[in-house]
């Protein structure tokens, strides 16, 4: 198959995963979804989002930071053509495609050769490929042209071109059948004894086999913390029945839906939080009792502010972070959902203005 066809076949095993602390790739094998250990951050939850699959939490179920995979739990999904892993060697210069999410772009596609099909780092046997990878792409697959699975996409060499590293396929089987086996959630593998933990007989977050102090189990046990002024922002978002891990971007950026509007919300190093709702784009007549419109509801609402940036209307809500109290940011967020989705229609219907394009499942 080309690279096309392969795309178009398996693009539904495709999935995106997200954390506080950045995004990465995964993909359907079996009933799990496979990824790497260090995309899902030590978190027992991350936020996954497919082409059929809206966004949601889901459960971390394995971690094995020895070979840096990770097994996500895989919701109700229909995929008509399933991923399979490879069973053939993987020789030099075979066709290597890699598919993931690189800074966020969905479903980049590239293809290249395997460079060399056994790259010793460690203990552990990498595929060097040349197709290009980005971050983003960790835990994507890397197929062959049969659309079978030949590797899951690892790390980069910094500051070269084209040097990309993938776990073959033989350690996501060899992983998933010891899983299975198991018959167990939650479980660690140990770094050290190579043995697989369950994370319930882990205390004090010691390996109960070799004694060695395990930081995923910590990390695992924490969890996200947020503190300071991100702590009172999803204080907020919560009292506004917003879902703040599926509302959650990073550390510092959340975006949620309000009936047809959009609202990303953004805490910067200046101190600055700015809640932004795109309402519309700009219409080609009735442009100047669209200004006055505007210029009119800006003399009249209360913490909110419309503004016009190049095509695009934007209803906002700016506020510092010395200033922002429980009460102050819930009215202003409030009143931020509430409006924006009443005067989208109303410049749509009334001036013209026509709905932004929209990235799908974006929420």
């Amino acid at each position: 198959m080309n690279t096309q066809t392969i795309l178009q076949t398996y693009i539904n095993n495709i999935i995106q995963i997200s954390t506080p602390y950045g995004s990465g790739s995964g993909f359907v094998i079996d009933d799990v979804i496979i990824t790497n250990s260090h995309v899902v951050s030590g978190l027992k939850e991350v936020v996954i989002s497919a082409k059929t699959l809206k966004r949601q939490k889901a459960a971390v179920i394995y971690d094995d930071q020895v070979v840096d995979l990770a097994f996500i739990a895989l919701p109700q999904m229909s995929i008509d053509n399933p991923l399979t892993l490879s069973t053939e060697t993987v020789h030099d210069g075979d066709v290597a495609i890699a598919i993931g999410h690189p800074y966020g772009l969905k479903y980049s596609t590239t293809e290249g050769i395997v460079s060399k099909a056994n790259r010793l780092e460690g203990e552990v046997e990498y595929l060097q490929i040349d197709a290009a990878i980005n971050p983003g792409n960790s835990g994507g697959p890397v197929l062959n042209v049969n659309g079978e699975v030949i590797g899951v996409n690892t790390f980069i060499l910094l500051n070269t071109q084209n040097l990309g590293f993938a776990l073959p396929y033989y350690y996501v089987r060899e992983a998933l059948d010891s899983f299975k086996e198991l018959n167990k959630q939650n479980i660690i593998r140990c770094f050290s004894c190579k043995n697989l933990i369950e994370e319930k007989s882990i205390k004090n977050d010691y390996c109960p086999r070799c004694g060695v102090k395990l930081d995923v189990a910590k990390l695992r046990r924490l969890g996200y913390q947020p503190s300071g002024i991100v702590a009172l922002i999803e204080k907020i978002l919560s009292a506004l029945h917003i879902d703040v891990t599926i509302a959650r971007e990073s550390q510092r950026s959340w975006k949620f839906v309000e009936g047809s509007a959009h609202v990303h919300i953004n805490f910067y190093e200046n101190g600055i939080i700015m809640a932004d709702a795109l309402l519309c784009n700009m219409p080609h007549e009735n442009i100047e009792a669209m200004y006055d419109y505007l210029l009119d509801k800006n003399d009249t609402l209360d913490y909110l502010q419309f503004s016009i940036n190049e095509n695009s209307i934007i209803l906002s809500y700016l506020i510092i972070d010395s200033s922002l109290t429980f009460e102050e940011g819930k009215v202003g967020l409030e009143r931020l959902k509430k409006a924006a989705n009443k005067y989208d229609d109303i410049l749509i219907e009334k001036f013209g203005a026509t709905r932004p394009k929209r990235d799908e499942n974006e929420f």
